[in-house]
């Protein structure tokens, strides 16, 4: 198996797709390192993985704390920056310090933790860099301004390093979900900062996290640059880049929560 003795990092592994792709891993042979910031919910899917687990709680607003983080993982193979928030708010209501709060977490965190394991993938010149966007990287919605914000400038970020690195034996894969079935809309922020606590209709009856860790795995290995994984709402991305004017008309009419 490909992942067979493979050191594979993973932010945001406490829940969602981040514990999914974690136990995917470890089914295929990965020793998994699993990081988000309480360390109670690590321990509960490390004790669900069939392999060996390394635990190192990070929050991704700290960067501080990243460069002790990557000494205590080592060798990485794969870093999957999975940690984020999600947004439930209009742009106009939302306080500065969640912007700035989602961009940390979304954009900047993943940003610094990509440098910090960089130097050890380019000295072994191999390495596989897997950071995780959405749909929305590729178009806004009502309410989560801030938060497509984040994926767009995750997409250029990640697309001008994929180009440096091409030739040093680094690979970089954007993963795009649609709607998988987790928590994400039930702990995303609103416009104060408190979270929404409401599952989204979209979200509810989405893809199950297994198969769409199974898919990202698969596409993964086969050294994808992108990854697009959902269902129909998948067809937004073509539907903004080529009708443009059918897109708008389309999330207009719909009950975006």
């Amino acid at each position: 198996m490909k992942l067979n003795n493979k050191r594979v990092w993973i932010t945001g592994a406490s829940a969602g797709l981040g514990a999914a792709l974690a136990l995917e891993a470890s089914r295929q042979g990965a020793h998994v390192i699993l990081s988000a910031r309480r360390e109670e919910k690590l321990s509960a899917v490390a004790k669900t993985l069939p392999g060996p687990s390394t635990i190192i709680p990070l929050d991704l607003t700290e960067p501080a704390t990243f460069a002790a983080a990557a000494d205590r993982a080592g060798v990485v193979d794969f870093l999957i920056n999975n940690g984020g928030i999600s947004q439930r708010s209009n742009a106009a209501d939302t306080s500065p310090e969640v912007v700035r709060q989602i961009m940390e977490t979304n954009f900047f965190g993943h940003v610094e933790l990509t440098r910090m394991v960089l130097p050890g993938m380019l000295k072994r010149q191999s390495g596989h860099v897997i950071t995780m966007s959405s749909v929305v990287g590729y178009f806004g919605t009502p309410k989560r301004s801030t938060y497509a914000a984040s994926k767009h400038a995750l997409h250029g970020y990640f697309d001008s390093l994929r180009f440096e690195l091409e030739d040093e034996g680094v690979q970089v894969t954007l993963i795009c979900p649609g709607f998988i079935s987790t928590d994400i809309s039930i702990n995303a922020v609103t416009a104060d900062g408190s979270k929404q606590g409401t599952m989204d209709d979209g979200q509810a009856s989405g893809m199950p996290p297994e198969v769409f860790a199974q898919k990202a795995w698969a596409g993964i290995l086969k050294g994808k640059r992108e990854l697009y994984i959902g269902g129909s709402e998948l067809g937004g991305i073509y539907l903004k880049r080529f009708v443009p004017g059918i897109f708008r008309r389309v999330i207009k009419k719909r009950d975006v929560t």
